[in-house]
């Protein structure tokens, strides 16, 4: 009879390292980055060691992630000056497309730009809103037009990828047709195809004010019941064009990312979004647990579900670690 041990593959560090099914690189982590007006960092108080950054400080925190081994970052462009159609998105005069030039001028990072209207609509929702004081909702349409204008100004301001993070029906293909049309083919789309309406977002929504004026965004974020419907909009996303596929949020969705790995044919990230990050900081912070072996093993369980990338803001911190 065969002496069966699985503990022999696990009886030292080399031998345990020799048979690790599932690896992290650092070429695998996107840092999420926060960009704001004037000068300086804004500590985020929900996030620690998170903060919003002028132009001034995300160039130097640019070159400290290249030099910790982080290769890509997700910026998230904002105003002081909000309107209801979120105009100055796509001003190619904004001080973040000028930061986006200047970090395309000194840095040879991937740089992926996040496409939404939150943090700059004065009514916090996604996209531009119905005419009207009653019952206003997305007007899907008028969306898609602004999305558009956002990618291309994006894109011209040098940005490898564009991410649409609104949920809007068609926005991969509004957005792909748009860049297309303007020279801008090779230009990526990382669509936010599989985005979730999650209590998890509620340390991010503090960055930038961007709690929806009425209402929630639960008519356009996906219900977290629902598996199948994940699966149709990932393949709708490729179907439109999209070059890579992201999940979000990820830890409460392992199995969502797994399963759309299995069905799709382009690369898949997943966001590991704030709440994640902030519930296992406090208790780090607490002594409840090793911030860092916690953060490994969140990070190792992503990966193993399937994902090809992680956004994460353990990003510089997990270089160090891996």
């Amino acid at each position: 009879m065969t002496n069966h041990m699985p503990t022999r593959l696990r009886r030292s560090v080399s031998i345990r390292n020799l048979v690790r099914e599932t690896r992290l690189a650092k070429e695998n982590l996107v840092m999420p980055l926060f960009f704001k007006e004037g000068k300086g960092v804004e500590p985020i108080e929900s996030m620690p060691g998170i903060g919003k950054m002028s132009q001034d400080a995300l160039l130097k925190e640019v070159e400290k992630l290249q030099k910790a081994g982080i290769k890509s970052i997700l910026l998230f462009g904002s105003t002081s000056c909000k309107d209801a159609d979120g105009t100055l998105s796509y001003d190619e005069k904004s001080p973040f497309h000028t930061t986006l030039r200047a970090i395309r001028k000194a840095s040879d990072m991937v740089i992926i730009a996040d496409v939404c209207l939150c943090a700059y609509t004065d009514h916090g929702h996604c996209g531009v809103l119905t005419a009207g004081p009653k019952n206003r909702r997305i007007d899907n349409a008028k969306t898609l037009e602004t999305f558009a204008k956002v990618a291309v100004s994006y894109a011209k301001a040098g940005v490898d990828m564009v991410a649409p993070s609104a949920m809007a029906d068609g926005q991969v293909k509004a957005l792909r047709t748009a860049l297309d049309k303007n020279g801008c083919s090779q230009t990526l789309i990382m669509s936010y195809a599989v985005k979730y309406a999650s209590s998890f977002y509620g340390p991010f929504r503090d960055i930038y004010d961007s709690s929806p004026e009425f209402g929630d965004r639960k008519t356009y974020q996906m219900d977290p019941g629902n598996k199948r419907e994940a699966l149709r909009e990932a393949l709708l996303d490729v179907k439109e064009g999209a070059d890579i596929i992201m999940v979000k949020p990820a830890l409460t969705y392992l199995d969502i990312i797994s399963a759309v790995r299995e069905k799709v044919n382009v690369p898949v990230a997943a966001y590991n979004v704030s709440g994640e990050y902030s519930m296992i900081k406090a208790a780090g912070l607490k002594g409840w647990l090793d911030e860092k072996s916690a953060a490994l093993e969140i990070l190792t369980s992503i990966k193993r579900a399937g994902a090809d990338m992680i956004i994460t803001y353990w990003a510089k911190e997990a270089a160090a670690w891996i």
